[in-house]
């Protein structure tokens, strides 16, 4: 007698407004899609690192103005300001570990398999959240 299989759902097209809301994306899919998200993150933010490092390293007067800056000092809240760099820095971060895993991928193609993908990728999440709540911690002078 045979088996009796339940058909899986196929997905061809996904609708924005009606599928979005309960599509499962593996980890995997969430890394890559926040790799791009930081990567644009930074680049559209690079005039602002460009001025803080600038402000931070021209002299005396451009560090006191730069640290005045993060306490609110300047034309921009500080906490709003403290926002955008650990916004930064978790881009950073993000993009940083996602590079080394898909260099990672890229160099040991036959090791790689459908389990390493969703490992690494949770590895990946955790690290650079995680990373960036110690930084952010520190940003924000918890310790």
């Amino acid at each position: 007698m045979p088996e009796l299989t339940r058909k899986r759902p196929e997905f061809r097209n996904i609708n924005a407004f009606t599928d979005l809301t309960t599509y499962r994306l593996p980890a995997a899919g969430w890394v890559s899609i926040l790799h791009r998200v930081s990567g644009l993150l930074m680049f559209l933010l690079l005039p602002l690192i460009v001025w803080l490092f600038d402000t931070s390293v021209s002299s005396e007067i451009s560090f006191e103005r730069f640290t005045s800056a993060f306490a609110g000092g300047g034309w921009v809240p500080g906490w709003f300001l403290k926002l955008v760099v650990l916004g930064l820095i978790w881009a950073y971060l993000h993009h940083f570990i996602a590079g080394v895993r898909h260099l990672w991928m890229d160099v040991s193609h036959d090791a790689v398999s459908k389990q390493f993908g969703k490992t690494s990728a949770v590895v990946t999440l955790v690290l650079s959240i995680g990373l960036t709540v110690v930084l952010g911690a520190k940003l924000f002078g918890l310790y």
